[in-house]
């Protein structure tokens, strides 16, 4: 789910600079029971990273199986089982229910020992996700043997071996055979077949070009810059902007010198601050980053969270008040009275809080969620912190400069509109909500189209709303003039609605992909600008950019890569990205979990260690890893038809203006060694 208010803010360079990611750790035991032998695997898996479970329908990500190759003197008994705690949420890229695991992951194979000695070989195959990217199908290999049971039974002999959601290419026990890839030479598959050396290693080129952005650090600035918007949305309701004054009056007057006013007054707006951090702080506590992240894919969550702001948009509009008990407030300010010093001013700062909830309430919960999705494990204070901020700024500023109250604005009919137009905004995010559980249970309710609709009616209310040709219960009874502010923001708001039409017939409209249901729930589609590779195999895309004397961008994807999928829609549909792709690179994709077979498996050296390859996939994923020295995905890098790279790669970043430069720049790079 993408983050909240993402329409109105730019979000910052990530792109990474080239890198292994080894984000899980598996350590293989073996437990026995009489003739009942279990193999498990546990994983440690990094914060914010998460392994997928057995079992996902195809299409899907990559689902945990185990091939067994070799097996003697024992036979499985059932498939491959996930352990432990084992997350479920709808993946709406994919439109089906996923299951994954987070901070340990174990795989239990049960195996039935039939003969006095036993001897199992094979691996394990799995894949791991964050919000950024993925690893390629990633295999941890075993062998066991030993001692069995003293005599066999014939019912125990295994008549195929195990390969739970394996596909029929793994099911037979892979042989090494002889094969044209040689894989006694030590660094890549690809230098022997080669021999203009396009699969040299260029990790250091790469590092050379430098790293462009450190995404968690500007991804955290960004969810501060959500929170601060929030805040200031929050501060233009009935429910807060009236009590600036007030406020700010109290504390120049009660304090004998003007000077002690101040040191009040900053001390409030510090106090609201620690109240809304120290709930973002709480957030974090009781869930956890990852716990969020999981509940906001959650279909049974998503139709709660649908109803709930469906209740608060009501409430915007005039239909009842929504406010937390009275008795909390007049406790907290009772308290206040009989207090004095910091404790006062941080027990009025609390009031304010439950005052202000009927306006603030709604803000709040979608930061919450929203910055807690991150995954990043300060984003929820981050968020808290900017709202905060935004809050308390004019109870400082006003108390710095107490002639500022006579030139603001005052309490009126304007805050009203603000307070209806957030409920507008309200019930078209509750939209958002209910699109992932209608994905999620295939209701077929809110396809495209649909969704479309709504919001194009919505956002042409609301428009109509700020022009004052449509009223609700609260608004003045006489008619007002448009304000100029008001006339702008409906004039955005008609547009939005106008941008939305083609969209009724397929247009993309990137700018709101990240809150409507996919393109492929639309039935009624004319766009027709999918980007497709020019090549699906390196050697053969190589080859066609010697013919060509083209640049070549290498695209490491996944078939279960959401990202990858997520860039190719936003980005790739972008027409000055699909028109560089075109006609000017020779684009080659590489699938770093095809499950092809190779003619035979090969056996290369990596880091002092023997990999085997077997599948297609595996090929690409060594490629990635030897030649470029990375391995997550999605991953871009520009090359040369000798294999040298023309810049930086490029990661999970679903701005279109910067792949454009990237392209460019590698465009620019290749004509100067022309």
């Amino acid at each position: 789910m993408k983050r909240l208010l993402t329409l109105l803010c730019v979000l910052l360079p990530v792109a990474v600079a080239a890198q292994i990611v080894a984000p899980v750790e598996f350590e293989t035991t073996t437990e026995r029971n009489a003739d009942m032998l279990t193999l498990r695997f546990t994983g440690v898996v990094e914060p914010g990273w998460h392994v997928y479970s057995t079992n996902l329908p195809d299409g899907g990500p990559t689902s945990a199986t185990l091939t067994i190759e070799r097996i003697e003197g024992a036979t499985p008994v059932g498939a491959l089982k996930a352990e432990g705690d084992v997350h479920r949420a709808i993946d709406a890229m994919f439109q089906m229910e996923v299951a994954y695991m987070e901070g340990v992951a174990t795989f239990a194979q049960t195996l039935r020992l039939t003969a006095p000695r036993y001897v199992v070989e094979g691996y394990l195959t799995y894949g791991a996700c964050n919000d950024m990217n993925c690893t390629p199908p990633t295999r941890v290999e075993f062998s066991l043997s030993g001692e069995g049971v003293a005599a066999p039974t014939a019912a125990a002999q295994p008549k195929t071996n195990a390969q739970p959601n394996a596909n029929a290419a793994d099911a037979q026990p892979l042989k090494p055979q002889t094969s044209n890839l040689t894989p006694e030479t030590p660094d890549t598959t690809a230098q022997a077949l080669n021999p203009n050396h396009i699969y040299r290693p260029v990790v250091a080129e790469l590092a050379a070009y430098g790293n462009e952005g450190e995404s968690e650090g500007r991804g955290l600035w960004t969810t501060f810059a959500l929170g601060f918007v929030g805040g200031l949305l929050a501060l233009l309701t009935p429910c807060v902007w009236p009590i600036i004054p007030m406020t700010v009056s109290f504390f120049l007057k009660r304090s004998k010198n003007k000077r002690r006013g101040l040191r009040d007054a900053m001390l409030y707006g510090a106090s609201i601050v620690v109240i809304y951090v120290a709930l973002g702080l709480a957030a974090t506590a009781l869930f956890g980053a990852n716990a969020l992240n999981a509940l906001s894919t959650n279909a049974v969550f998503n139709l709660a969270l649908f109803a709930l702001l469906v209740v608060f948009a009501a409430s915007f509009f005039g239909a009842f008040e929504i406010t937390l008990p009275s008795r909390w407030s007049s406790a907290l300010d009772a308290k206040a009275e009989q207090t004095t010093g910091v404790v006062s001013i941080f027990l009025m700062a609390a009031t304010l809080s439950i005052v202000s909830f009927s306006c603030t309430g709604p803000i709040i919960g979608f930061l919450l969620v929203e910055t807690s999705t991150s995954g990043a494990l300060l984003a929820p204070a981050m968020g808290m912190g900017g709202f905060a901020l935004a809050l308390a700024l004019p109870f400082t500023l006003f108390a710095l400069f107490p002639s500022w109250l006579k030139s603001a604005p005052r309490s009126g009919g304007w805050m009203n509109k603000v307070k209806v137009s957030l409920g507008f905004v309200e019930l078209a995010f509750a939209l958002k909500f209910f699109s992932v559980a209608d994905l999620a249970y295939g209701w077929r309710l809110m396809d495209r189209e649909v969704f479309l609709a709504l919001w194009i009616v919505l956002f042409a209310l609301l428009g109509l709303y700020l022009l004052g040709l449509v009223r609700f219960p609260h608004d003045d009874d006489e008619p007002q003039r448009t304000s100029v502010v008001g006339f702008f923001v409906a004039t955005a708001s008609l547009a939005l609605s106008v941008y939305m039409l083609p969209g009724l017939w397929g247009a993309p409209l990137k700018a709101i992909s990240a809150f409507a249901p996919p393109l492929n729930t639309q039935d009624f589609n004319l766009f027709d600008n999918e980007v497709r590779p020019a090549a699906t195999d390196f050697d053969e895309g190589m080859a066609l950019a010697r013919r060509t004397g083209r640049p070549v961008m290498v695209d490491f994807t996944g078939h279960g890569c959401v990202n990858c999928r997520k860039m190719e829609l936003a980005v790739w549909t972008d027409p000055r990205v699909s028109t560089l792709l075109r006609d000017e690179y020779v684009l080659i994709t590489l699938h770093v979990d095809d499950r092809t077979p190779l003619p035979a498996p090969v056996e290369v050296e990596e880091n002092g260690k023997t990999v085997k390859l077997r599948t297609v996939g595996d090929r690409w994923s060594h490629l990635q890893r030897s030649k470029f020295g990375a391995n997550a995905q999605p991953f871009y890098v520009l090359i040369d038809a000798d294999g040298k790279p023309l810049g930086p790669s490029y990661a999970f970043d679903e701005s279109a203006d910067r792949y454009v430069d990237f392209l460019q720049n590698g465009l620019r790079e290749h004509r100067n060694r022309k």
